[in-house]
């Protein structure tokens, strides 16, 4: 029950009903904040308890001044959590951990319990090995069950010993479509009440439902248990920038090229740890999907939330998706009385501003390695001759006028160009040439676009109109289809476009998030041995957000953001090497060459099929049974019992040892010192660097793991699949293929220097980090600016404490991974401002001590000294920035903390 300080409780009566509601206008300047903050006001006021959430907390908001730095701390209760089954797994394996925890230390298990709806949707997991053919779907699925059928168990088990969590089974969609198709509330009602849905979810784009003016995003797997468990959300009221829309995107130009746009801005802006808020004449003429879209690329411009406020446009897509009248009307009331309801006049206080004419856009991609890269597409090969010299063995002239090439064959320069075209015979016994540059995989992918209907069609169209002049996919190009949810087939199938998509190769492989987590699955045999004897630097390109270096595939260097209807064409070019803007795609059954302009539909062509072949009953039957499953799914035993029954023999899911020996008592914080570095690393370290992720290799120690337990390499599976058990993946912990370890030079990928031996040999950094806890050395780690930067994985944080790390030392941090670091008891520390490693002349060769720590047994210094045996010494800054997060880090983590507290309870 809230304190109701301000008087604010009341009723709202929408047709027959009437709930209780917390007017935000009993709050003084509640009327002039950004609509996210409002959210937030609300939130407050009906979890007011006078002890984590007072009247102070709710009136430091509404006096929220927009141009101070964030100083104040808040309590955020989301209404609901949800979660994709790579860091949902953990989730219900920690949860199932607890029980037995709390049991042991003679509480009650069921206490245990989440307290707020979860909704898990399994969508990582499928793996596209199988493509370009009618029956690739039935296969994957079949394989997706045969290599996860233990994980699925357990899920099975969780859904039913835990209330209020569901789980969506595999083959159904992508989570955050699933989202905004069917799970988003837009505004809750629980036990009487009504307000605003918010979440967080354990993915970062749980953002895209910000296009639904959702507030929510994504945290760690750690953070969304505590908050499964009723533990609020600490946070500082954060900046809001504002950005301004305006004008219509022009023909020829798509949601992906708008948010590519907005990417490149906002990242540039610099908004990592702000809220990001639409607003303006222009966003009237963004269609929902262009808007979910937005929210879904907020973690690739750093921000925390990129929200929409509610408007019509809200109710017309809510109404499409098949959400019930009374919804609608509540949504529409409660918005409205609220002050929640868009007013495209209205110019809310915000921190800082941006403005876009939409009419300005023009046709984009994103790459080679990072979303903020955006490329205008008519550059895109131009670009692509300057960024390939990065990735291939190439010098051009150099001081003394002479051509300078390494000693192994250098490729030659065609155009300015590096260029190395290597024979290549097919499995069918046709030839072709591969050659850098070569379009190696085409991915129509990940909800960011799936999710919109309209470069969906798009992609559909460009499709029909190559196939009925004879155009194909070029043979060493993967193609595949991966949708959101199964209503993209239900129109495709509708509009008669099905076949067009398959012609080009283009067959749906999978409901799952597939290319875009790197679940692209093995490249054509003869084109990954070409690639790899001849180091060839082939590109994907894929409708996804995320293009990390080593994420998509293993043998593909260069990675390309792009729409899907620019998946199609550039699967028909099959190289970056083509301008696909100028030069042809191909030739027609007649001889004539084919451009771009040829096959790209009008908007009229794309809103026509749109109109006409998408239906609010595709909606409700896709989703009538989305809980159930199919038949494979309803046939898995289920486990039995209020705690898990652990097999001692699973290599998928296992008991983790957070919680061996763990008593009622704090054990006080303690200083660190004799610390060795277990990496040096630069700047934009991501958490696909940190974090297990992909495939498993036979010669790594995850490798050997699985090996060692009997299982063959064909059923390795990804690290994803087996995030579920934690020796698979300390294993795999700053293992990814294109790490580089500043203290091993001349390596890539999980290697450092063990010091624990003479001379420091280089080695695996998990064999190494054995030795290290063996011989009782704690370690640290050495980073550059925007460390921890990608998706929020839980894994990166667990990874990293479960090696031995107890700091890291960083220029900078994204939000996410610092949280998480956090959460499982690793200290986060900042370099002084215009302080680096290199500037302190740090090598990583040194012995480290850490001292004022101790400090935090009473508060919060905001240094702590740092020294080492060369004689650098400097105050590095706490980035323990709440009390709430200070208590989770004397815990030893924030599962600790939220068991002893509900043991206390």
């Amino acid at each position: 029950m809230s304190a109701n300080s301000f008087d604010a409780r009341s009723t709202l009566r929408v047709g027959d009903e009437s709930y209780e509601i917390f007017r935000l206008d009993k709050v003084e300047g509640s009327a002039r904040l950004p609509y996210s903050l409002k959210v937030l006001l609300e939130n407050l006021l009906r979890t007011e308890d006078g002890a984590n959430i007072t009247a102070d907390h709710i009136r430091a908001l509404g006096n929220w001044d927009a141009s101070a730095e964030p100083s104040q701390e808040i309590q955020f209760t989301p209404a609901r959590v949800i979660m994709q089954d790579f860091t949902g797994v953990p989730c219900v394996v920690d949860l199932a951990t607890m029980r037995e925890a709390v049991k042991e230390l003679g509480g009650d298990p069921a206490k245990i319990n989440p307290l707020a709806p979860a909704e898990l949707v399994i969508d990582h997991s499928v793996i596209a090995d199988k493509f370009g053919t009618p029956d690739s779907f039935a296969q994957n699925v079949e394989l997706e069950y045969g290599r996860n059928r233990e994980r699925y168990q357990f899920l099975r088990w969780g859904q039913n010993a835990f209330d209020e969590f569901k789980v969506v089974p595999p083959g159904t969609g992508i989570v955050h479509q699933v989202n905004i198709e069917y799970l988003a509330r837009t505004v809750m009602v629980r036990n009487g009440q009504a307000y605003p849905d918010t979440l967080v979810g354990t993915d970062s784009h749980t953002t895209m439902v910000n296009g639904l003016g959702v507030l929510g995003w994504g945290v760690g797997g750690i953070e969304a248990e505590a908050a499964m468990l009723g533990q609020p959300v600490s946070m500082l009221i954060p900046r809001v920038v504002g950005f301004k829309l305006t004008g219509q995107l022009p023909a020829g130009t798509t949601a992906t090229d708008l948010v590519l746009t907005i990417t490149e801005m906002l990242r540039k802006h610099g908004v990592v740890g702000k809220f990001v808020e639409f607003y303006g004449e222009g966003v009237g003429a963004v269609p929902l999907a262009n808007r979910a879209t937005i929210g879904n690329m907020s973690p690739e411009f750093g921000s925390t939330a990129a929200i929409f406020p509610i408007d019509q446009e809200t109710l017309t897509y809510l109404r499409l998706t098949g959400r019930s009248e009374d919804q609608l009307a509540l949504v529409e009331a409660y918005a409205k009385e609220q002050g929640l309801w868009l007013d495209p006049a209205a110019e809310p206080d915000f921190s800082e501003k941006l403005e876009l004419d939409l009419a300005t856009v023009v046709p984009s991609i994103a790459g080679p390695k990072r979303p903020q890269d955006r490329i205008v597409l008519s550059d895109a090969k131009e670009q692509f001759a300057q960024d390939v010299r990065d990735y291939v063995e190439f010098a051009g002239p150099d001081e003394a006028g002479e051509e300078s090439f390494p000693a192994s064959d250098s490729p030659a320069i065609s155009d300015d160009m590096p260029t190395m075209p290597v024979p290549v015979t097919a499995a069918d016994g046709t030839s072709y040439e591969l050659d850098h540059g070569a379009v190696a995989v085409a991915a129509i992918t990940s909800c960011t676009n799936t999710s919109n209907p309209y470069v969906m069609v798009a992609a559909a169209l460009v499709a029909k109109k190559a196939v009925e002049k004879g155009l194909t996919r070029k043979p060493w190009v993967k193609t595949t289809l991966a949708p959101g949810s199964k209503v993209v087939m239900d129109y495709y199938e509708r509009a008669g476009l099905t076949p067009y998509l398959d012609k080009l190769g283009f067959n749906l492989v999978g409901y799952g998030c597939t290319t875009c987590i790197g679940n692209s699955g093995p490249l054509p045999d003869e084109v990954s041995q070409a690639v790899n004897e001849h180091d060839l630097a082939v590109v994907s390109v894929l409708s996804g957000n995320r293009n990390f270096e080593g994420r998509i595939n293993p043998d593909v260097k260069m990675n390309y953001l792009a729409s899907p209807p620019l998946v199609v064409a550039y699967a028909i070019a099959g190289s970056m090497k083509v301008d696909i803007t100028t030069e042809a795609l191909g030739i027609d059954t007649e001889g004539h060459p084919v451009y771009l302009k040829d096959i790209w539909p009008s908007e009229r062509e794309v809103e026509d099929v749109v109109a006409s072949a998408i239906g609010q009953e595709m909606f409700g039957s896709s989703y009538a049974d989305v809980f159930t499953g199919d038949a494979q799914w309803q046939a898995l035993p289920i486990p039995t019992g209020n705690t898990f029954e652990w097999d001692e023999e699973s290599t998928y899911v296992r008991k983790p040892p957070y919680f061996e020996g763990l008593t009622m008592d704090l054990t006080p914080v303690e200083d660190i010192s004799g610390a060795r570095v277990l990496a040096k690393l630069g700047d934009s370290v991501t958490t696909d660097h940190i974090s297990p992720a992909g495939a498993i290799k036979a010669d790594t120690p995850a490798g050997r793991y699985l090996t060692e337990h009997g299982i063959a390499r064909r059923d390795f599976n990804s690290y994803g699949s087996r995030r579920g058990n934690h020796e698979v993946m300390i294993r795999g912990t700053f293992a990814n293929i294109r790490l580089r370890n500043q203290i091993a030079p001349g390596t890539e990928g999980g290697f450092t220097r063990d010091f624990t031996q003479p001379d420091g040999p280089v080695g695996f950094i998990y064999d190494a980090a054995q030795n290290y806890q063996a011989a009782g050395v704690p370690l640290v780690v050495l980073a550059g600016k925007e460390y921890g930067s990608g998706s929020s994985r839980d894994w990166a944080a667990k990874g990293t404490a479960l090696l031995g790390v107890r700091a890291v030392i960083a220029e900078s941090y994204e939000r996410i991974h610092r949280s998480n670091l956090i959460g499982m008891g690793v200290l986060p520390l900042q370099y002084p401002d215009e302080v680096t490693a290199e500037s302190l002349g740090l090598t990583g060769e040194e012995t480290f001590s850490i001292t004022g720590v101790t400090a935090l047994n009473d508060g919060i210094p905001e240094t702590v000294k740092v020294t080492t045996d060369t004689g650098v010494e400097f105050e590095a800054k706490l980035r323990i920035d709440t009390p709430g997060e200070a208590d989770y880090y004397r815990n030893g983590g924030i599962l600790q903390y939220v068991l002893r507290s509900l043991i206390r309870d």
